[in-house]
């Protein structure tokens, strides 16, 4: 991190900030209509210990498998493939793993008609350590990229300088998150009123609290919640601001003075933006480090010793405000907004260098920062949790990959999380990426691969494959769950449509938005698939066998699909795991009992 330490955040432009999350509008050129990615990453079987040797075998074996012509293309090299150190200021290959050289490996793997990818990170550092993080290199990285021939780029977010991050100083907290806040006063000669905490300063959105310092109410968490770990719902508000609402008398110049307490941890930052929103018009008046600021040693950088920041300051700011009802705003949304941004400068380099590329561009920066809200203006897909398993390199050992766990690393975790983010995907968006695939890296049994691959087919999730490919043959168990067509086809179907939890024998009220994270339940998910077909997916996410029917009908599916699946008097059906077809009548749709782990999934052709 060594002469990063000075560094501060971009200044934004309107089209990355907070309040264009939701205009729709991609940046960039960034274009549309990507299918999920189909291919390998060599994280989860080498982490860094891949090498070009194994690259090649992988490719090898995908020509070998047929793999290729079930629509996995890409073979991406992740985390350990670089030196540690820029040379020259440029990224380069690690001489011992990669003797040959990017290029040439990338010549190799295109000869086979397949596709080349690389990884790298928005931060400072890889996550494995290696100094060549894109961070002030985006220009550079971005021809190299070009110059190599890859096409597609997973990105990380380690030891990235404007958040918390998890390998980062944690005393970068005082970027994205505002000072605690206990009072405000606007003035100007024509008017004085104070609003205060606990009183008329209000709250909006989630996550903001109410605490006593030093004898007063302050509120404090005005910023974004950290999406990394399992515990936070992906729908809903995802950061909180607080507020008041004023009649401005005349255009002019105000003072807003904000009583605050100034932080470097979690909850508590330094950096407040401040806003006056009126009915056509936002006014971004601030947008920085916010009065004195808190003294960062190398003591107080300790997690489980954060500075402690006890002095109530009272700053000021002029603003020159319009006549009007206005509501002003204090928030720090520089979590999110950051992000994008740096995202979006390495997207920018790649324009400049091939401004007609179709690199697939895949944001791995954990769910940290809710990528469900912005990731659509400049990637592909975005990561929704941390890691599947932390047990890379590791493949073939038992426990690589499992059904339960804690934290992220576990089928269950991800899915649950991944089931309710529908809204957040398509066509026109990007994907939702709940990792890549365990399946066949032991830890799993038949069944469970065969649910997780259901699973990540029906979410419209990237099919990243993780394993040793040397240890699948034509025919065998594993094989037929990679390569099976039908569930490839839901994955793949043109309408790119991500399945709809439309029942959960847990939900409360709404199973299209609940999150439920007690795996023993069975959801039924509905998918609107291309000719007027759907797909029915019945999954039994416990760990126990259920002995109940599970039933549901078009009218509770159109309740949450309408128009998007077609009603019929009769419907061809398909076992897409058995190949059994049926026909049925009713339009009621069902399974009597469902082992554990397992899944029955239909699609279902109107006649």
């Amino acid at each position: 991190m060594e002469g990063y330490e000075n560094l501060t955040p971009d200044r934004l432009s309107d089209d990355r900030r907070y309040d264009s999350f939701t205009n729709g509008k991609v940046l960039l050129g960034k274009k549309k209509h990507h299918l999920p990615a189909m291919g390998w990453n060599s994280w989860n079987a080498f982490g860094s210990g891949n090498t070009e040797a194994l690259t090649k075998a992988m490719a090898d074996k995908f020509i070998e498998l047929g793999l290729k012509d079930l629509g996995y293309e890409f073979i991406i090299l992740d985390d350990g493939c670089y030196k540690n150190q820029r040379v020259d200021g440029l990224l380069s290959n690690e001489e011992v793993k990669f003797p040959g050289g990017f290029k040439a490996l990338s010549d190799y793997i295109h000869e086979k008609g397949l596709k080349f990818g690389m990884y790298n990170d928005i931060g400072s550092n890889l996550c494995a350590g290696a100094a060549v993080g894109t961070c002030g290199h985006e220009k550079e990285d971005a021809k190299s990229y070009v110059s190599w021939g890859v096409d597609f780029l997973k990105v990380d977010n380690c030891y990235y300088l404007f958040d918390n991050a998890t390998f980062s100083n944690p005393t970068n907290a005082r970027f994205t998150f505002a000072p605690a806040i206990s009072g405000v006063t606007l003035k100007s000669a024509a008017k004085e009123e104070s609003f205060t905490c606990g009183t008329n300063l209000q709250v909006s959105g989630n996550g903001v609290k109410t605490e006593l310092l030093e004898g007063k109410n302050f509120f404090s968490n005005i910023g974004t919640f950290d999406g990394t770990g399992p515990e936070q719902t992906p729908v809903g508000a995802e950061s909180g601001e607080i507020y008041f609402d004023v009649e401005i008398p005349e255009d002019g110049t105000y003072t807003i003075s904000v009583e605050h307490i100034n932080g470097a941890q979690s909850g508590m930052g330094s950096w407040l933006q401040v806003a006056a929103q009126y009915q056509d018009e936002t006014l971004y008046l601030y947008d920085d480090f916010f009065g004195k600021q808190p003294v960062i040693t190398e003591e107080n950088k300790d997690p489980k010793n954060p500075p402690a920041h006890t002095e109530i300051l009272t700053t000021g700011i002029e603003a020159q405000l319009k006549k009007g009802k206005c509501r002003i705003r204090l928030m720090n949304h520089r979590r999110q907004e950051n992000t994008l941004n740096s995202y979006a400068r390495l997207l920018e380099g790649l324009n400049e260098a091939a401004p007609d590329h179709d690199i697939i561009y895949s944001a791995c920066e954990w769910g940290k920062t809710q990528p469900q809200n912005w990731g659509y203006k400049v990637c592909d897909s975005w990561r929704i949790l941390n890691d599947i398993t932390f047990r890379v390199g590791s493949d073939g050992d038992p426990g690589v990959g499992t059904w339960t766990g804690d934290y992220t690393t576990s089928v269950a975790t991800q899915y649950s999380k991944a089931v309710i983010m529908d809204e957040f995907a398509g066509l026109d968006k990007g994907w939702n990426d709940p990792d890549m695939l365990m399946i066949g890296m032991n830890g799993l049994n038949g069944t469970q691969n065969k649910t997780h691959m259901t699973m990540w087919a029906m979410m419209n999730s990237p099919l990243m494959l993780g394993l040793d490919l040397r240890r699948v043959e034509k025919g065998d168990e594993l094989y037929n769950i990679i390569a099976n067509k039908d569930v490839i086809a839901l994955n793949q179907d043109s309408l790119g449509i991500q399945a709809k939890r439309v029942f959960s024998s847990l939900a409360k009220e709404d199973p299209s938005k609940e999150y439920i994270r007690d795996i023993d339940r069975v959801d039924i998910l509905v998918k609107p698939l291309s000719e007027n077909r759907s797909a029915i997916s019945f999954i039994n996410v416990a760990e126990t066998d259920k002995n109940e029917e599970y039933s549901v009908d078009m009218a509770l599916i159109k309740k949450f699909l309408g128009d998007k699946v077609k009603e019929s008097s009769e419907y061809k059906v398909k076992d897409v795991w058995t190949k059994e077809e049926t026909t049925n009548t009713t339009g009621i749709f069902s399974v009597k009992g469902l082992k554990a782990c397992d899944n029955v999934t239909l699609v279902v052709t109107p006649c």
